[in-house]
This record gives C-alpha cells, structure tokens and sequence, in this order.
C-alpha cells in the first residue's frame, strides 16, 4: 500500500458519512479556478504553482478517501 493510500484510508475511517460528502468551500474552488485561469492567460508564479500543485495533491488524496468512505458505507448496509 502506497503512502497516500494509507492516509485516504486513515481519513475515510474516521466518519465514512462526513468524508463521502466533503466538498472544499466556495472560496476554495474561487481560488483555483483563479489560479487555473491566470496560468492559462498570464502564468503563475512559482509560490502560485506550488499552491496550485499543492491543491491537485489534496484533490487527489481527498477523492481517493471518497471513495474508500463510501465503500465502508456500503458495507455497512
């Protein structure tokens, strides 16, 4: 098992039904949709990058504990 599969999983059981739901917030997705469309236009900056690459690697992580939620969640049933 890879390092982030250990994590989803360590997230997902905590409560499978808060992480099946999460979604970041409003102002979260503002910020990188802003951050997508500035590296389309004028680019970003290195911090900008990192900030965006940093966002990818949650979404990554977070989908991945997801769908380990809703599997705990379907086994439940």
């Amino acid at each position: 098992m890879k390092a982030y599969e250990e994590v989803a999983d360590f997230i997902a059981r905590r409560d499978p039904r808060e992480v099946a739901g999460f979604r970041p917030s409003a102002q979260a997705l503002d910020r990188v949709s802003g951050l997508l469309q500035k590296e389309k236009t004028d680019g970003l900056s290195k911090e900008e990058r990192r900030e965006l690459d940093h966002y990818e690697d949650l979404e990554l992580l977070m989908n991945l504990a997801r769908a380990r939620a809703q599997q705990l969640l379907l086994h439940e049933k």
